[in-house]
């Protein structure tokens, strides 16, 4: 059995909002909470304005009904996907990303970011090949 309250409801966990670009990269940002005046400012930041946003039915998304975004939404609790609306390949993301993090036993909190932005990278740049040849690339190496 796991500890502690698992998902959203989780008191005293880090949150990280989430972004997948369709066939792209993953965004991630740890957020002070999960309401829409946190939310958005990074959705708008980071998309363009006629989007098409595809996201689980959490309320705080309610926002993106009256945006220039076309949001789609996809009910877990009745299926996972209908065609190519789905949240699969970002719930792929968080699935990785729990798994990497897991065998650290922890992270404190002032780390967290850094161990997250990792997961991102190894997520967004594929295999330890491809990942050293970009590292090399960042450092001119």
């Amino acid at each position: 059995m796991r500890k502690g309250k698992r998902g959203r409801g989780a008191a005293g966990k880090t949150v990280v909002f989430g972004i997948l670009k369709r066939g792209g990269k993953v965004f991630t940002k740890v957020v002070d909470d999960t309401r829409s005046t946190t939310l958005m400012p990074v959705i708008v930041r980071k998309l363009a304005p006629d989007s098409v946003v595809y996201t689980d039915c959490y309320r705080s998304y309610n926002a993106l009904d009256v945006s220039d975004f076309r949001h789609e939404r996809i009910n877990h609790s009745a299926l996972f996907a209908t065609g190519k609306n789905h949240i699969n390949g970002i719930e792929n993301f968080w699935n990785q990303a729990k798994r990497v993090l897991r065998k650290y036993n922890g992270i404190p909190k002032e780390s967290f970011p850094l161990f997250h932005k990792e997961c991102e990278f190894r997520f967004n740049y594929g295999t330890p090949k491809q990942q050293l040849k970009t590292l090399k690339e960042w450092a001119d190496i």
